[in-house]
């Protein structure tokens, strides 16, 4: 998985940077504010960065302003039908502190004026997401980076899980484990 790229800033789109590292340019969403903070030809960028994987197959990278920002990204995207351009805005709000309380808080007030994400759709983020506070104070295990990165090919959350449970457990090498569990799940 791509976390973190940096490089020079070749050129600037309406929704995104081309960020070139070691003669590849990656082209990467960036919430309106983040993007702003780059210009053309800027010799030193840094972004961390989230995968996705569409329907079709097609690769994108979403870039956020922080490692929190970044954890932040990933629980959203576990909130049904937020896909990865809103989850990108909502993590981008502000720190990611003050978005954790506004959600603690229920403070739909916080999230209102975000293009393509309405009332509704905010109180069932901040309903999905009371409760799992937690979860972006916890470290990451390589069980949760795989789940994730078999999600990002497409299978469900259910169905990555239940072939990494069938995965022998001396299998620590994060790698290794997607590995297997893509023989499990070749067969279903």
């Amino acid at each position: 998985m791509i976390s973190h790229i940096r490089g020079k800033v070749l050129c600037k789109g309406s929704e995104y940077i081309i960020l070139e590292t070691n003669g590849v340019g990656y082209k990467v969403f960036l919430p309106e504010a983040l993007r702003a903070q780059f210009t053309e030809g800027q010799e030193q960028a840094e972004i961390f960065c989230a995968l996705q994987v569409r329907k079709d197959e097609t690769l994108e990278l979403y870039g956020l302003p922080s490692f929190e920002a970044l954890k932040l990204f990933e629980v959203f995207r576990d909130v049904s039908g937020i896909g990865p351009k809103a989850a990108m805005v909502l993590a981008s709000l502000g720190k990611p502190e003050d978005i954790r309380k506004a959600i603690a808080s229920r403070n739909t007030g916080f999230f209102r004026g975000i293009k393509g994400i309405g009332e509704k759709k905010i109180q069932k983020v901040i309903v999905e997401l009371t409760g799992k506070l937690g979860v972006f104070e916890e470290p990451r295990s390589s069980g949760d980076e795989a789940v994730d990165s078999l999600v990002s090919l497409g299978f469900s959350r259910a169905e990555a899980r239940n072939a990494l449970s069938r995965v022998a457990p001396e299998i620590t090498d994060l790698q290794a484990k997607i590995k297997e569990a893509l023989k499990f799940l070749g067969r279903r």
